[in-house]
């Protein structure tokens, strides 16, 4: 594929063309420029771009709070109690899971902590945090903030993962020779699915 890549404008627009996605680019709002132009917008990990969807679907929570107050929760042609029941099987497709194998709760970095606290049980001589260097910054808040809740200095707990010099990505067989290298000084090795920064998928170990 890289020796047909040509680094042109017109090359670019003809993979849009055949891209069986496009489609949904239209189901977006994009931001736009003093002059009226469409801005390229690539930041997908922190805010994505608004669905045009979205304000309805906000607007019937709001009519239904109006209306009901607490009793939203049970009644209501989308009752609030039920979201995360229907959520899951679109939720399961994503993951690669079944329904009945996931829970949908709670934001990102208190799930990370609730985690933490059932899988990070450090002991003197087991205590060490292996993570990517490159992780989400709040993720890395929750590692050190469950480190020091523990008794342990972040600086001496929090082993991260890096990529060789001149290299963009860690590589997998540098993360397995730090997790032998650690040996059972290793008491939790906390990688994400998927690195937000570069696109690196950790899911094949």
């Amino acid at each position: 594929m890289s020796a047909l890549f040509q680094n042109s404008v017109h090359f670019s627009k003809k993979l849009d063309r055949q891209d069986p996605l496009r489609k949904y680019r239209s189901f977006f709002h994009f931001p736009k420029n003093d002059n009226g132009e469409e801005a390229i917008y690539l930041c997908g990990n922190s805010l994505g771009l608004q669905p045009k969807s979205a304000a309805q679907e906000v607007n019937e929570v709001l009519l239904n709070w109006q209306k009901r107050g607490v009793e939203g929760h049970f009644e209501g042609e989308n009752p609030w109690i039920e979201y995360n029941e229907k959520l899951k099987p679109s939720m399961a497709k994503i993951v690669g899971a079944k329904s009945s194998e996931i829970a949908i709760v709670n934001t990102l970095t208190v799930n990370l902590h609730l985690l933490m606290i059932s899988f990070y049980r450090p002991k003197p001589d087991r205590f060490k945090v292996l993570i990517e260097k490159d992780a989400f910054p709040s993720d890395k808040y929750a590692v050190a903030s469950q480190v020091r809740f523990h008794g342990y200095d972040p600086k001496k707990a929090i082993v991260e993962i890096q990529p060789r010099d001149r290299e963009i990505l860690p590589r997998q067989e540098d993360i397995l020779k730090q997790i032998d290298k650690l040996g059972n000084e290793v008491a939790l090795v906390m990688l994400g699915g998927l690195n937000y920064f570069t696109g690196q998928a950790f899911a094949h170990f």
